[in-house]
């Protein structure tokens, strides 16, 4: 193979490489159509056209992995109503405190605030019947629609509060690497993120429990109280080099990569710094319901895909994304 050739080739890597198109993840699922998580919500985004839907996790009483976002299960279902007597002196019900056939007969509905006031008025208002999935049915619905579509739509996990659950006894990460192995999707070529907020345990799964799929640490803001993790120090070049030594990507949420002010927006340079350190960039999350002020839906795509060019981003609404994107590819 001559000089010319070998450099022709070289460049055709980095050009399609480079042109790699943007993944789009499904937040919770459809979330801004059906209730989050539930498998309705999960075969919604999937037919929508998402790459990955994501899957949070949080342990039942009996140790299995249920998809849900929080450790709380009170805005989401109605456990007041039928296990009124689990409520902690905190005033809050906790999915870790009933079993998995407890967590089975509740009814999921659209995300409430505490006081019961629907969070995105506008989203699904009805009662159908929805229930908790765990992450063995997710898995299995993703692969035989997988298999009878002939596509290959991987799944973003999450693992929520690893140390709350270590506090309560329970191994959350553990847990998952036994699941990820038992369904052989513990390997890098698996269509898997695993994601966390708590640093020590993106290190933890990758160091110690043996993580072989892409890892995300996910980015918060201090105040949240989301884990100990110093958050503003994972922004800085030195902290996204200990990420990198451990991780594949972040998942920042998006005023951190774009400062909104006025209808205006400015890059902060943290996409521009973490792609700098080997790192992939998936914000979240666009909510077509939940704009930044003066900022329309196209704009924010914009600056998503075209001004900050991110790897990727998480949405509530993966149709308007897909859209978007086959726009902009000339489909």
């Amino acid at each position: 193979m001559n000089k010319l050739s070998s450099s022709l080739i070289l460049l055709y890597l980095c050009s399609t490489t480079l042109l790699a198109k943007p993944l789009v993840i499904a937040h919770r699922g459809a979330s801004g159509y059906l209730p989050e998580h539930t498998t309705e919500a999960l075969v919604m985004a999937y037919m929508q056209g998402a790459d990955y839907v994501e899957q949070d996790l949080v342990l039942s009483k009996d140790g299995h992995l249920t998809v849900l976002h929080d450790i709380h299960i009170d805005t989401t279902t109605d456990v007041a109503q039928k296990f009124p007597n689990r409520k902690r002196p905190d005033g809050r019900y906790y999915a870790i405190d009933l079993n998995l056939a407890e967590l089975k007969s509740l009814q999921v509905r659209e995300r409430t605030n505490t006081e019961q006031q629907q969070v995105y008025e506008n989203r699904f208002r009805g009662k159908a019947g929805f229930q908790i999935a765990t992450l063995a049915e997710h898995i299995q619905i993703i692969q035989q629609l997988n298999r009878q579509l002939n596509k290959n739509v991987g799944w973003y996990i999450e693992i929520k509060a690893p140390q709350w659950h270590l506090d309560q006894g329970q191994d959350i990460a553990e847990i998952l690497l036994n699941s990820l192995n038992k369904h052989n999707l513990n390997h890098k070529q698996a269509k898997v993120f695993v994601q966390c907020f708590d640093f020590k345990h993106t290190k933890r799964l990758r160091r110690e429990l043996g993580l072989k799929t892409q890892l995300v640490q996910l980015i918060a803001e201090n105040e949240w109280g989301e884990s100990d993790t110093n958050y503003e120090y994972l922004k800085t070049p030195n902290g996204l080099a200990e990420i990198a030594a451990v991780a594949d990507g972040i998942g920042p949420w998006i005023p951190q990569i774009l400062n909104f002010r006025e209808g205006q927006y400015v890059l902060t340079g943290y996409t521009e710094r973490a792609q700098a350190a080997g790192l992939l960039v998936h914000p979240y999350t666009f909510r077509t319901d939940a704009l930044p002020t003066g900022i329309s839906e196209q704009e924010l795509l914009d600056a998503l895909f075209q001004i900050a060019k991110v790897d990727g981003v998480f949405s509530d609404f993966s149709d308007r994304v897909v859209q978007y994107l086959n726009q902009i590819d000339g489909h």
